[in-house]
């Protein structure tokens, strides 16, 4: 095309040049069909030049489409067929996320609402017309953390009452809510566990077992400060612990190493003794004010939890571990730390436990860690019996148990126990109480608040669990002990009724002494409206005349010491509490057994008779039992429930009955 440029201009300039009109039309006509025979051509040319590149290139490129056919068939993912519960599982799967996207909807929905009315989420949500599956959970989590009580009370109720949330609802609350919320859900009758997040995954080293962490922990509390029992315990288990230790590794207690498999049987101690040891050791630290902080820094909550899960199968274990959480709850600092290893869900499971001591336990574990309805709390040995959960009736009067020698906060109120021979044995197994105050009182008056006191008694200091606390076993240093954990209880803000046996009855009429010249225990002398005694020796027993007989081989405790017949110490605690019941008008019943005991395989003696039963004022009942099952009502129909039940209400009438 260039050349055909170049041509045609050629021939404009000749034809500038030549002369005449004719000759210039002639030669400017062949100029013309010479220049279209070249671009003619030139075109036609290129034309076929660029259809030949065309087909090259094409051929260059073209892409073999059967490999790429096989690498697709290769991504293909085969489906293997599934089983018609497997499509329901992904069927509600899908749901469920169709259902959570429709909840943050609904929920983002309220909230610009809200915003737009000016109003709060929890006045707007009342008006509105919504799934309440759906929308109400957020509001009832919202009101937990409502700056008035009583909305987040109600909240925390209507989130347990309500059965109906779905799986992944009970997943978004436990994740949610926050530590007073999570008390309070814990301590609701039958709560849904699945409000709570289980106890976080901890890393163990292989190397260090629980018994090895347990030693650590108790090596690591100090020792000043304590108590000779304290120490006594710690002594104990470090002892037990490193003697397994020892026995385990073929070492000095194994006369001689591996060479002596027997002797190295003989010598060793189980895992599970030796952690009973130690933890019977930390719940004597774990009393001591000062030594609940160190034991949580070291990581004793983490370490407990591990024992714990360890031995799910020992209650008495778990006991003594939930025991050990009770007392530390009483420090509020230490509560965060205690929510955070995952205590709350252990509590909240062992509450719905069938045996009572174990939901006794985690019961007042639950009460020193609710500060939000609790005031009180509850040092060691003291347990609520009513009410263990939150509730809306309003506790206007204590009834507190006191035990006897031998006795215990739960065993010594269980129901008589039944004969497999009897021929009215007729009942269910099921009508069986372990505790029938909490079972029964409970259930006639629920408006009073059930407490039992526990503490250690024994016939004689060889059977002593710490020899060292012989100096503390008198009647006036438990009576000052109990009265300073019935005064952090709150005992004695309201009226009292006292329900004793044996012994246990003396240590009350000492406790109200003692209260008497108390400025802060005024109250609690003033509020008490009643006593309950069962087979008490106010003028002694000749159990105790028994065992200083045969000292030698019995020897006698502290106890039994102050229980001989017409002691000086016994008359004068009588008289002065005469004197004072008297004065108060406090009302007072007394059962005494007419049946003798079995104190050994072929001695039986009349441990409190009626005469010492006797304790001068209110009326005396002789019951056709012995002295351990006089506190034990045979049924809750019988005499010995009824006439007592209608003591404690006649005794309590005037307040809980308006």
């Amino acid at each position: 095309m260039s050349g055909a440029a170049l041509r045609l201009i050629r021939c404009r300039r000749l034809s500038t040049t030549t002369s005449g009109s004719g000759v210039k039309k002639v030669f400017q006509w062949r100029n013309l069909k010479k220049v279209a025979k070249v671009t003619s051509a030139v075109v036609l040319g290129g034309c076929l030049f660029i259809t030949y590149e065309v087909a090259v290139l094409d051929k260059a490129i073209t892409i073999d489409t059967s490999a790429i056919l096989k690498e697709k068939y290769k991504s293909y993912i085969y489906l293997k067929a599934i089983s018609s519960e497997e499509k329901e599982n992904f069927a509600a799967e899908l749901t469920q996320k169709a259902r959570k996207e429709l909840h943050k909807a609904a929920r983002r929905f309220l909230e610009v609402s809200s915003w737009l009315f000016q109003q709060s989420l929890d006045e707007h949500f009342r008006h509105v017309d919504a799934d309440p599956h759906e929308v109400a959970l957020w509001v009832l989590l919202k009101r937990t953390k409502s700056g008035n009580k009583a909305v987040r009370l109600q909240a925390v109720q209507d989130l347990a009452e309500n059965h109906h949330w779905h799986d992944y609802q009970y997943q978004t609350a436990a994740q949610v809510i926050d530590q007073r919320t999570a008390v309070g859900l814990a301590r609701t009758p039958e709560v849904d566990l699945r409000f709570f997040r289980p106890p976080p995954a901890m890393q163990y080293l292989e190397d260090v077992t629980a018994e090895d962490g347990l030693r650590e922990l108790l090596a690591s509390l100090p020792q000043s400060e304590v108590d000779k029992c304290v120490q006594y315990f710690t002594s104990v288990a470090l002892r037990e612990s490193t003697q397994s230790l020892a026995a385990q590794r073929g070492g000095l207690w194994c006369f001689g190493g591996n060479g002596l498999p027997y002797a190295q049987s003989l010598t060793s101690v189980p895992s599970e003794k030796v952690e009973s040891f130690c933890l019977q050791a930390l719940v004597q630290h774990s009393k001591v004010q000062s030594h609940r902080d160190p034991i949580v820094k070291n990581g004793g909550l983490h370490l407990l939890q591990r024992v714990f899960q360890l031995r799910k199968d020992s209650l008495k274990i778990q006991r003594n571990i939930v025991r050990i959480i009770g007392n530390l709850a009483i420090n509020e600092s230490l509560h965060q730390a205690i929510v955070q290893s995952g205590w709350v869900s252990v509590l909240g499971e062992m509450m719905q436990s069938p045996h009572v001591i174990q939901a006794s336990h985690a019961a007042r574990a639950l009460a020193n860690l609710d500060r939000e309805t609790v005031m009180e709390k509850y040092e060691d040995g003291l347990y609520v019996l009513h009410p263990q959960t939150r509730g809306n009736q309003p506790i206007k009067a204590d009834v507190l148990f006191i035990h006897g020698i031998l006795g215990a906060a739960f065993k010594t109120w269980r129901q008589k126990d039944r004969s497999i021979s009897s021929e009215d044995n007729t009942e269910s197994s099921d009508d069986y109480t372990e505790c029938w105050p909490k079972s029964w009182l409970a259930a006639d008056c629920p408006n009073i608040r059930v407490l039992s006191v526990d503490y250690d008694t024994h016939l004689s200091d060889w059977t002593s669990s710490c020899p060292a606390e012989n100096q503390r076993k008198s009647l006036a240093c438990r009576s000052q002990e109990l009265l300073k954990k019935l005064l952090q209880a709150g005992v004695g803000e309201r009226p009292v009724v006292w329900v004793a046996h044996s012994m246990g009855g003396l240590l009350v009429k000492k406790m109200l002494l003692d209260a008497a010249e108390d400025p802060e225990m005024q109250n609690l002398l003033k509020n008490t409206k009643g006593i309950l005694f069962y087979s008490v020796p106010h003028r002694g027993t000749y159990m105790a005349e028994y065992s200083v007989n045969v000292r030698y081989l019995l020897f006698p405790s502290i106890e039994v010491k102050e229980l001989c017949r017409d002691s000086p110490a016994l008359r004068y605690l009588n008289e002065n509490f005469l004197d004072m019941a008297r004065e108060r008008d406090i009302k007072v019943l007394s059962f005494a057994e007419t049946l003798p005991t079995s104190i050994g395989p072929m001695i039986k003696i009349l441990v409190v008779p009626s005469q010492s039963a006797d304790l001068g004022i209110g009326e005396l009942i002789e019951v056709n039992v012995d002295h351990l099952n006089i506190c034990k009502p045979e049924k809750k129909d019988s005499f010995l429930y009824r006439r007592s039940l209608h003591f404690i209400q006649e005794a309590l009438h005037k307040y809980i009955n308006h």
